[in-house]
């Protein structure tokens, strides 16, 4: 079993949850989606998992571009979730828009992409949830 991390969660009431990274002590708060009973006043679950597919995309191209010399800074995603309109509660679909910066060779494009689309969360959630990936 490789590394682990801890978080604790904890039910507020009122559909809300806190989270922490036991690790730094950064915490989170959940709410339910207004759609579904919530508030909607903070992340929903489905949503982080939209976030997470999107912050690790950037993430490990992050990574990938420190190891090459390269800038991209500024670099955006923008991730849509899609919900089922019927039968079991599910994402349905997930859309990341993935923005990198100006001035990139179209071989350092086509390796920050390779990176992007072999990032852990897609990895995971892959064969579960449909995933598409626009590159601009």
């Amino acid at each position: 079993m490789g590394p682990m991390t801890t978080m604790t969660c904890r039910y507020e009431g009122q559909l809300r949850c806190q989270a922490v990274h036991v690790a730094s002590a950064a915490e989170l708060l959940t709410d339910a989606p207004l759609d579904n009973q919530g508030r909607g006043e903070a992340f929903s679950p489905t949503d982080l998992v939209a976030t997470a597919l999107a912050t690790c995309i950037l993430t490990i191209m992050g990574i990938t571009a420190e190891r090459h010399g390269l800038a991209i800074e500024g670099s955006e995603a923008r991730v849509e979730k899609t919900m089922t309109s019927s039968g079991v509660r599910r994402i349905e679909q997930l859309t990341v828009w993935i923005t990198l910066p100006a001035g990139l060779h179209d071989s350092q494009r086509d390796l920050l992409k390779r990176a992007g689309e072999g990032c852990p969360v897609k990895k995971s959630l892959e064969g579960a949830v449909p995933m598409v990936l626009h590159w601009q």
